[in-house]
Formats: C-alpha cells, sequence, structure tokens
C-alpha cells in the first residue's frame, strides 16, 4: 500500500507541550495432605513434566517459561539418567550441573528453572521434602542502574514530537519510567486501560505478568502526551484501514511484537541509546528508575514492590541497590548520629 505523505506528521500541535517536559522530581496445603495427581507407580520426571505443563497452561503461564521447563528438566534427565521423581536427590542436581561447561550465571538460571519444577512437584504431592532449597550458586552480582531524570529529558529533548514515530517512542519511555509497567503491558494497553479524566491507568490481569489488577497514576504532562498519541493513532488506523484501540501501534497501525527481538519499540530504545550516548534507556533500566524515584520520594519497598507488579519483595530490592557509604548515612538519619 503506498503510503500518504504526510502520514506520520503529527497532525496536533504539540509544540507548546515541549515546556512541559521536565519531569517532576518531586499458605498452601500441606504435601502430604494433597491427592496426587500420579499413582504411585507412575510417578515418572515425564509423566509429572506433562502435567505440570498442563497446569501452567492452564494458569496463563507465558509459552517461553514452559519451553524452559521441558528444556532444563529434560537436559537433567538426559545428563543423569534420572527416571522418576522420587529419585532427584541433591547429588543428582549436582552431577548435573558439573557437567555443564558454562558460566555460573547460567548455570543458576537454569537451577532456578529446575527448583521451580520441583516445587511444583511438591505442590502436587510427588516430593515429601524441599531437599534442594539449600542448593546454590554464587553469581557475582552486577549492579544495574535506572534510567536518571536527566537521561530521559535528554532523550525527549532530542525526539522530534510532529513525527508519529517519534512521538510515540517518547510516550513509551514516559509510561514505563513514570509507571514502571513492563514493555510486554506496554504494547497491550488498550484505550480501554487509560482512565483520562482521573490521571490513572487501570490494568487488568490479562495484561499484567503476574496476573493481578493495578491502578498506576500518572501526571498531568504524560495525561496531554497520551491525548495527541491517541488521536494521532486513530488518524494511523483510518489510512490502513485497522481497528485496534491499542495506545502503541506500528506506522502502519498494526500490533507491536511482544517478542524482544521483533519489538519495534525496545529496538528503537536501544537504537537511541546508542547513536545518543544515553545508556540506561531500555525497559528494564525505565523501571529500576522508577523504583529508584520511589523510593527516594519515601515510598516503603513493600509499596514499590506492589506497584511493579512483583510477587517476591526479594526482587524489588534488587532493583534498589544501595552502595555501603548510601547505607552508612541513611542509618545515622535514622539514629541521630
Amino acid at each position: 500500500m503506498t503510503k500518504r505523505k504526510g502520514i506520520l506528521d503529527v497532525q496536533i500541535d504539540v509544540k507548546n507541550l515541549i515546556g512541559e517536559m521536565s519531569i517532576s522530581r518531586n499458605p498452601t496445603q500441606k504435601a502430604k495432605d494433597k491427592k496426587p495427581l500420579l499413582s504411585n507407580d507412575s510417578k515418572l520426571i515425564t509423566n509429572a513434566l506433562e502435567v505440570i505443563t498442563r497446569q501452567m497452561k492452564v494458569s496463563g503461564n507465558r509459552s517461553r517459561t514452559i519451553n524452559d521447563y521441558i528444556l532444563h528438566v529434560e537436559h537433567f534427565q538426559n545428563v543423569t539418567g534420572v527416571k522418576c521423581v522420587s529419585d532427584i536427590t541433591a547429588d543428582t542436581i549436582y552431577q548435573w550441573l558439573d557437567s555443564m561447561n558454562v558460566s555460573n550465571q547460567t548455570k543458576l538460571t537454569r537451577l532456578k528453572c529446575l527448583k521451580a519444577f520441583l516445587s511444583r512437584c511438591f505442590d502436587n504431592g510427588w516430593i515429601e521434602l524441599k531437599f534442594w532449597k539449600t542448593i546454590n550458586i554464587k553469581v557475582d552480582q552486577k549492579v544495574k542502574e535506572g534510567a536518571t531524570e536527566h537521561e530521559v529529558n535528554v532523550l525527549l529533548s532530542l525526539l522530534d514530537f510532529g513525527n508519529f514515530i517519534h512521538l510515540r517512542d517518547a510516550v513509551a519511555v514516559l509510561v514505563m519510567f513514570k509507571t514502571g509497567i513492563r514493555i510486554n503491558t506496554l504494547v497491550q494497553l488498550e484505550e480501554q486501560h487509560i482512565d483520562l479524566k482521573n490521571n490513572v491507568m487501570n490494568l487488568d490481569g490479562s495484561i499484567m505478568k503476574n496476573h493481578q489488577q493495578i491502578k498506576l497514576p500518572f501526571d498531568d504532562f504524560l495525561k496531554k502526551l497520551l491525548k495527541v498519541l491517541i488521536k494521532q493513532n486513530a488518524v494511523i488506523r483510518r489510512e490502513y484501514g485497522k481497528e485496534n484501540t491499542l495506545i502503541f501501534i506500528t506506522k502502519y497501525g498494526d500490533v507491536i511484537s511482544n517478542s524482544p527481538t521483533h519489538n519495534n519499540i525496545q529496538k528503537r530504545l536501544n537504537k537511541y541509546s546508542k547513536v545518543y550516548g544515553l545508556k540506561n534507556i531500555n525497559p528494564h533500566a525505565l523501571r529500576r528508575g522508577f523504583a529508584r524515584t520511589l523510593l527516594d520520594k519515601g515510598a516503603n519497598v513493600a509499596v514499590i514492590s506492589k506497584a511493579l507488579g512483583h510477587s517476591d519483595i526479594s526482587v524489588t530490592t534488587k532493583y534498589l541497590y544501595l552502595d555501603v557509604d548510601e547505607v552508612a548515612n541513611n542509618l545515622r538519619s535514622f539514629l541521630n548520629i
């Protein structure tokens, strides 16, 4: 289809918005009590994996997560020769880990997947003790920085808000930085999720990784940009005959892929990061920046964890890395010394 000249030119004057660009600183049942889903003589790992896979699909787990389970559990079985769930021991797990010629970080990732499989076996009543809890691999944690207000402002100052793609990308950056949502949630946002009257996103569980509903507020500047983007989206969709109500679409009005390698927005953020020398302009860094901003403004970790949609508060603490001097200074202020 031939693109009409000027279709990507934003039809609404957004020049007056540029001056507003600055961002404000301001109890589970015991396993023995559960009815096993497999008979005592058929607790083969292959059967267990089949049952757990079905459970995960019903629960709405992503295909990628399910495939990781299958891949690593089958690899464990091939390496160790263990056939039954009840024959899995700490020794067989260590045997499996020792067989890998990969980094400790990769081993840890695979171990976590096997542990998750074993935890589901325990929940189904096929294993009596969580013997794998003490098995771990030491990995030097690299500190992942969050995006800063300065970096976000620099990027916004370099983008042309009169161009649809730049406008879309700018709004995407601000949404992630100011609400902390994941990019997979971002590309599923629809107009029904945005309450422009009350400046809040009403996110239902269907687009959230943890499947839990949450409400996330946003400021007036982001509200104005969202209004402009929604109107421009309508222009794009009319031109190409598309009928979705998504907030973030391609220049042809189509759905943006969830895949990191095919996600238009993620690829463009990577490009901006390289071209403009902004190392923390990426989806994870923007979420971390959101978390750090909340912490600096006095929010407690429990609230931050809820806002980020984390199921485990320990994950949140990794987002809020504090160096030793910062910890000492904070302790002094609390202890009045």
